[in-house]
Formats: structure tokens, C-alpha cells, sequence
């Protein structure tokens, strides 16, 4: 094919479909709020795509085929994390109708002390993470059962949802299991082994940061009562069938996962292990959501089925309890699919044009000593987030991108891994229309602006990264 255009285009020009970008989602946001994701944001990302193209056609000459072919490569490369949301999707419906979620919330609630919850969820969270190597998976599961409890508690879900994806993140990181650390660590060379021991230095800190702070907020926050929260569990226990059985279907899940089969594979068992436990353990609610008043096997089927593609409304004589309980199934994701197809369109052009390589070759200018090398490793990791939405297309372009610098600059390779696994990896999911960012709001129900600033960990991993390199503390030139 032939060369994308026929000069290397602009830094200035390249960052006008960006400020496009984020003028258009400012707007969006305004107008709609926590609906910017039914529509306003994907047609915001496609604008600014289109400004893109037109730029690369008309000022560049780029080829429209390079910019297609572009798009359709991130595309393909997304396919596999749109089916996974769907999946998930298809969890939140089939685990919460079965009684699942809902045995994990009343037993949450008998167990867990409100004024240690946080930080217990940080905790439980970075356990599961830890075991199981996805973050995607913690969160889909033992998140959401934390998310209720936690509503049920009546902690601000800004909180709840940063003390999930905090703990997540951290297990995931420092996981041999974790997709991630094993894509940082191959794509600048560096061993699996080696590249945890040294994440250590700033995974450690920065999630003890994250654990501090959880541990004050629990203490701070109001929140209701433990005789308010066993109410909580006993509407649940009047509604739903709660029985330590149900347990075996997380179990079961998190023993395929630690068998290391697929993502896919895994899911999907997950989705037929729940609807076995509803048909054996909630039939009466099958029942309801198929609406009829016995079941039979053509409205267990039906009953099933839409558990798993559509919303579900249980009546528990609780309002809160009734928002708790409900699911939206498969096509509460089709809005996050649709988001992250715009995504890659915009983070395609980008890259055809070559106007994402025009503007990081900014950030090559700085790497002469260790601090400037981490803060543009860390700044490009943001960078790329911002731009690919996608976590990893961020990973593989930072490792590519200075790979060979950090050599020639007499760098360790662990020292730019780390400094990926610091930006690239943590901050996806602080980013809206990014797919993390887009699947974790979706997946607990919490726009992205509401958990932000409540993701202490993710937020602390660039900054305690930068921390380390400017203090230099284990940081070794090569000889």
C-alpha cells in the first residue's frame, strides 16, 4: 500500500480534531448529563473523525482507503471486547434474577461492617482481581454484588464504584493472569517476573494511598445503620430464594477463569451456570419475568432468555430495592457498544492519517534522563487513551514508541514497562468515551464523571510513578 500521505503531517493541525473532540463532549455533557452516552458522545466522536479526514484528504492528500482500512483494523480489534460486553450484560441479568447477586448483598450486609466497607471492597476487590487476572470479570461480578451492598448501605456510588475499580486495578496489575501486565511486560521485552517485582515500588504505595483514604472516607461518609441494612437483607431474603448454593456459580466461575481458559469461554459458561440456578433455585421469578403464573418449558425458556437479552423489574415492595434488583440485559449495552464502534472510527483516522504519530512525536523530544523519560512515557500512555480509547492499542503504541529510546538512552526495559502499566493501563477507565471507561460506567451503573474522582488508586499510579523516577529510587542506567 502506499505511503498514508504524503507528508508528515502537522503537530498543530494534528491536534485540531482533538480540541473538536473535547469542545463537542464538553457540550454534549452539558445538554445531557449523564445521558451524553445515549447518543451525544458517538455523534461527538464521529465529528471529530470526520474533521479528522478531512483534513488528512484535503491538506495531506491521504488516501481515503488508508483511513478506512485504518478504522476497519480497529474495529476488528475491538470485536472481542464488544462481545465480552455483551456477555457481561447477559451476568447482570442471568446472576441477579437467579438469586445470585442477591445471596451475595444479604450476606454482604449481615457480614460487613458500614464503617469498614470501603475499604473492605478495595480489599475483596484486589483479592479477586489478584487471583483471576481481570479486572473486567471482578468488576462484572463480585463488583456489581458490592456496588448493591454498598447502595444498600447508602454510600454515595461515586465511592463505592472507586473503591471497586481501585482495588480491580491494582490486582490486575500485579496478576501473572492479567492480559495487560503480560502485553506491557512482551511489548518492550522485559520478563513477566521481573516487570511485576518492579511494579511493585509504585503499585504498592499508591494502592496503600488508596486504602488510607477508603478507611478515612468509611469513617466520614454517613451512611445507614447495621439495623437498616439487615431490613436491606430481609426484603431480599422475602423476594429472592438465598441460599449458600448459589454461591457455587461464582465459584464455579472463578475456577474456570483460574484454569485460564478464555475470556469468551468463561463468560459464556458463567451466563449457563446462572440460568441453571434460576430454572433449579428462582423458578417463581422465572415465571414473572416471562409473565405467566406457571412455568412450563416454553415460558422457562422465554424467561430465560429475556433475563438474558432484556430488562428485568422485580417487585420487592422496596423502591430502592427495586432499582437494586433491576437489569438491563444485552441491550442495556448496545449503548456502549455503539459508543465504542465511534471510538474506533475516531482512534482509526487518527492513526491512518498519522496525525497520532505526528503529535507523539512530541513527547519524544524529552527523553534524554529517567524523569523526563517516565513523564513522557506516563504522558503519552494518557495520551494515547485519550485518543485510541482503548486500553490496549495505548499499552503496544508506548512500548513501541520508546522502546528503542529507553535502549539508546541507556534505560532499563522494566523501567518503561512499569511506567506503561502506570498510565496506559490504570487511567483507561478514568476515561469516558475509552472502552474501559465506557464498560466499567455501564457494568456498575456509575457515569465515569460520578467515579472519578473517587478512583484514588488509578489516579495515584501516574503521579507516585513520577514520584519514584524523580527521587530516582531504584533506578539503574544500564552498562
Amino acid at each position: 500500500m502506499e505511503n498514508q500521505v504524503t507528508k508528515t503531517p502537522s503537530p498543530w493541525l494534528s491536534a485540531i480534531p482533538l480540541a473538536v473532540l473535547a469542545l463537542l463532549l464538553c457540550i454534549v455533557i452539558r445538554c445531557f448529563g449523564g445521558g451524553a452516552i445515549d447518543g451525544g458522545s458517538q455523534i461527538a466522536l464521529l465529528s471529530a473523525a470526520s474533521v479528522c479526514a478531512m483534513i488528512a484528504i484535503g491538506v495531506y492528500r491521504c488516501r481515503w482507503e488508508v483511513l478506512e482500512e485504518s478504522v476497519i483494523d480497529n474495529i476488528r480489534a475491538s470485536a472481542s471486547a464488544i462481545i465480552i460486553l455483551l456477555l457481561i450484560g447477559a451476568i447482570a441479568g442471568t446472576w441477579m434474577v437467579g438469586g445470585v447477586v442477591p445471596t451475595m448483598i444479604c450476606y454482604g450486609l449481615r457480614v460487613l461492617h458500614p464503617s469498614f466497607f470501603l475499604v473492605a471492597t478495595s480489599l475483596i476487590c484486589a483479592g479477586v482481581s489478584l487471583m483471576t487476572g481481570s479486572s473486567w470479570t471482578t468488576i462484572a461480578t463480585i463488583g456489581v454484588a458490592l456496588m448493591g451492598i454498598g447502595r444498600a448501605m447508602g454510600f454515595p456510588e461515586g465511592w463505592i464504584a472507586g473503591a471497586i475499580i481501585s482495588g480491580a486495578y491494582f490486582g490486575d496489575k500485579l496478576s501473572l493472569l492479567s492480559d495487560t501486565t503480560v502485553l506491557a511486560s512482551s511489548t518492550v521485552g522485559v520478563g513477566i517476573f521481573d516487570h511485576i517485582r518492579y511494579m511493585l515500588l509504585t503499585t504498592v504505595p499508591s494502592m496503600a494511598v488508596a486504602l488510607a483514604v477508603f478507611t478515612v472516607a468509611g469513617f466520614s461518609l454517613d451512611h445507614l445503620d447495621g439495623a437498616h441494612a439487615l431490613r436491606y437483607a430481609e426484603a431480599l431474603e422475602a423476594t429472592f430464594r438465598i441460599t449458600p448454593w448459589l454461591l457455587l456459580v461464582p465459584l464455579a466461575t472463578g475456577f474456570l477463569i483460574a484454569r485460564k481458559l478464555p475470556a469468551l469461554v468463561t463468560l459464556f459458561a458463567a451466563v449457563v451456570f446462572a440460568c441453571i440456578a434460576m430454572l433449579l433455585v428462582q423458578p417463581r421469578l422465572v415465571a414473572e419475568v416471562a409473565g405467566v403464573a406457571r412455568l412450563d418449558f416454553l415460558s422457562g425458556f422465554k424467561g430465560v432468555l429475556m433475563t438474558c437479552f432484556g430488562p428485568t423489574a422485580l417487585e420487592t415492595g422496596n423502591p430502592q430495592l427495586d432499582e437494586l434488583v433491576a437489569t438491563r440485559g444485552m441491550a442495556g449495552m448496545l449503548n456502549t457498544v455503539w459508543l465504542i464502534l465511534c471510538a474506533m472510527c475516531f482512534g482509526g483516522v487518527m492513526t491512518g492519517s498519522g496525525m497520532l504519530r505526528s503529535l507523539t512525536g512530541i513527547f519524544l523530544r524529552f527523553v534524554r534522563r529517567p524523569f523526563p523519560a517516565v513523564a513522557s512515557t506516563v504522558g503519552a500512555g494518557i495520551f494515547f487513551n485519550l485518543c485510541t480509547a482503548d486500553q490496549y492499542i495505548s499499552i503496544i503504541l508506548s512500548g513501541r514508541l520508546f522502546r528503542d529510546l529507553y535502549a539508546q538512552r541507556g534505560l532499563e526495559a522494566r523501567l518503561l514497562s512499569r511506567s506503561v502499566e502506570d498510565s496506559a493501563t490504570v487511567c483507561s477507565v478514568l476515561v469516558p468515551w475509552n472502552s474501559c471507561g465506557m464498560t466499567q460506567a455501564t457494568v456498575l451503573g456509575v457515569s465515569t464523571f460520578v467515579y472519578f474522582p473517587y478512583c484514588i488508586f488509578n489516579l495515584v499510579s501516574p503521579l507516585m510513578s513520577l514520584l519514584v523516577a524523580a527521587a530516582g529510587w531504584r533506578i539503574y542506567r544500564k552498562r
